[in-house]
């Protein structure tokens, strides 16, 4: 999720600055935020200026002219077939689920290849290998997928990861990356690696990180019902005993808050957090310990946690999960940026994994 600063010093990009230089592999330098000049705008959590709100106006609303007619000029509808219907999702069906999710991948990367995308197809073909374990696929429009790294079946502690903004099948390998670093952390655990699983849950259309969608509540609204749908038949594979931990990152963060009150789930965990849309941990009506966390360089920090009503449509999320009155157990995340939740080494990834495996009196504060 990427929220729109109001004095135009970072864009909207996830997790990247103006000031960003990228190397020959794709990585980047980030200036801390220490390089940044102290911010002069009074009370945190107050009421913002006017000509704050002014701004935020003026780019939602160029937001909502160019960036949908940009972004329908840059990429063709690409085919894919329909998803495969199958009979619920049980232990014993999980293997040809498994395979029929990744025949439905392999015709979508052929489908792709002979409309001349070869990134999708690229993508698609990876996801139909036959070491992945799809629960689900959808390679029509940005797609979705639900993916499981190790043995669902006999898990008996899950976490299952819901991703923010500009996450689709195309750039599906990162958000695939950061569960395999949860999945390889929580191997390190003498005796956790056979009893857990970790689930990369890409089941709604994210928002663009330039547009009105990344600053409102609704496509959380309709993302909410899918997850409480595949949270429930999750429960149907592994059964009532498995504790679910809910990794929420970004506008993933506000997804979770939606669905939080209509869920089984032992723990929420909110990182990276522009705000949920209420004020209090309490408000999310859930029996699930809430967690919050933020990296000492994430630059959503700097976002207002402020909530307007602009002509019919929530702007903003209210409440920052971070401060003390919202409630939530505060755990450290080292000096990371606003993608690096779950880098390999991280404090942030080594208390992630403490709370799915239940060792919460060894996670460390902030």
């Amino acid at each position: 999720m990427a929220q729109l600063r109001m004095r135009g010093r970072r864009h909207a990009g996830d997790g990247r600055d103006r000031t960003d230089r990228h190397d020959s592999q794709g990585r980047h330098e980030r200036r801390g935020r220490h390089d940044r000049p102290d911010r002069h705008d009074g009370q945190e959590g107050g009421a913002p200026e006017p000509r704050r709100l002014r701004a935020l106006l003026a780019l939602l609303v160029i937001a909502a002219v160019v960036v949908p007619l940009t972004a329908a000029a840059a990429r063709p509808r690409i085919p894919a077939p329909a998803p495969a219907v199958l009979p619920p999702v049980t232990a014993a069906t999980l293997d040809r689920t498994y395979a029929a999710n990744r025949a439905d991948a392999a015709l979508a990367s052929r489908m792709a290849t002979a409309h001349g995308d070869r990134h999708r197809a690229a993508a698609d073909r990876a996801l139909a290998a036959p070491s992945r374990r799809l629960l689900s696929f959808d390679g029509r429009g940005a797609g979705r997928v639900a993916e499981v790294l190790g043995d669902l079946a006999h898990a008996d502690r899950v976490a299952v990861l819901v991703p923010g903004s500009d996450t689709s099948l195309d750039t599906y390998e990162r958000f695939h990356a950061a569960a395999a670093a949860l999945r390889q952390r929580l191997d390190r655990r003498p005796g956790a690696g056979a009893r857990t699983a970790v689930v990369a849950w890409l089941g709604y259309s994210t928002p663009r990180t330039i547009s009105t969608t990344a600053v409102t509540p609704d496509r959380a609204e309709e993302a909410a019902p899918a997850l409480r749908e595949f949270l429930r038949g999750l429960r149907e594979v592994t059964g009532a005993g498995a504790r679910v931990s809910l990794l929420c990152h970004s506008y993933g963060t506000v997804v979770c808050a939606r669905a939080a009150s209509h869920v089984t789930a032992g723990d929420v965990v909110l990182l990276g957090s522009p705000g949920v849309g209420v004020e209090s941990a309490a408000g999310l009506r859930t029996r699930a310990r809430v967690w919050a966390a933020r990296g000492a360089d994430d630059w959503v920090a700097d976002v207002p946690h402020v909530s307007a009503d602009l002509f019919g449509t929530t702007v903003g999320f209210g409440a920052d999960p971070m401060s003390p009155a919202f409630g939530a157990r505060v755990f450290a995340a080292g000096s990371g940026g606003h993608s690096d939740y779950f880098r390999p080494g991280s404090v942030a990834l080594a208390n992630l994994a403490r709370i799915v495996l239940g060792e919460t009196s060894e996670v460390t504060g902030a």
